[in-house]
């Protein structure tokens, strides 16, 4: 089965993100991702961490997705670094076991590269920050299949909403849902006067053609 969003007040996450400026929108200016990529958004929910009200808001949204959604979840895997804290939160809140998952093989001691304590038989949610191509993410969805433990899908606070990233979440057979959406966020953007008509058709169209845009189109 297949989710995306839908069950969440998708709204009222992005309004908590861009109160706090863990998502900040500038199309003249735009920042560079490391793939070399000239973006008007820039989304930093670490941040997030450091307001309790709004901490627990998103930390009650991750656990009720969960909750409701993926109730044969018996783990969660968070995904090094950004959704370790909102993993290990989301189990606590659950009083699940918690594991999570470095992007590569620690090259000393035990050379883990999944932390915590796990077995086979179990059922894994997987907590992340945010989806953008959905690459490194699969990756950890492939590695925990790998180690015999069956994803029951992954959950995020935030999503570009790529169509990469929903075909390749769609090849792999992994639902996800997400707290809230690029197209939501830049919806209530303009909405609050945050950006211009002109400037939010420019967001949407960076959504299209990320690697091909720029601000004076």
């Amino acid at each position: 089965m297949f989710y995306f969003c839908g069950m969440t007040n998708e709204k009222a996450v992005a309004e908590k993100l861009l109160q706090i400026n863990a998502i900040k929108l500038s199309v003249q200016a735009p920042f560079t991702w490391a793939s070399g990529w000239k973006s008007p958004i820039y989304c930093d929910n670490r941040k997030v961490l450091s307001f309790p009200y709004i901490r627990d808001f998103i930390k009650s949204e991750l656990c009720s997705v969960v909750f409701e959604k993926f109730p044969e979840a018996n783990l969660v895997a968070g995904v090094a670094t950004a959704g370790i804290a909102w993993g290990a939160m989301v189990a606590d809140q659950l009083k699940l076991p918690f594991v999570y998952v470095r992007p590569k093989r620690k090259e000393h001691g035990l050379g883990n590269q999944i932390e915590g304590a796990y077995d086979a038989t179990q059922k894994v949610i997987v907590i992340e920050d945010l989806i953008s191509t959905g690459k490194s993410s699969l990756q950890v969805v492939d590695l925990l299949r790998k180690e015999g433990l069956e994803v029951q899908g992954m959950v995020s606070i935030f999503n570009y909403g790529f169509d990469v990233a929903d075909n390749a979440f769609a090849e792999s057979k992994t639902p996800f849902i997400s707290l809230t959406t690029y197209g939501t966020l830049i919806q209530l953007a303009e909405e609050k006067g945050i950006v211009s008509a002109a400037d939010q058709q420019s967001l949407l169209s960076w959504r299209e053609n990320p690697a091909g845009w720029n601000s004076g189109e």
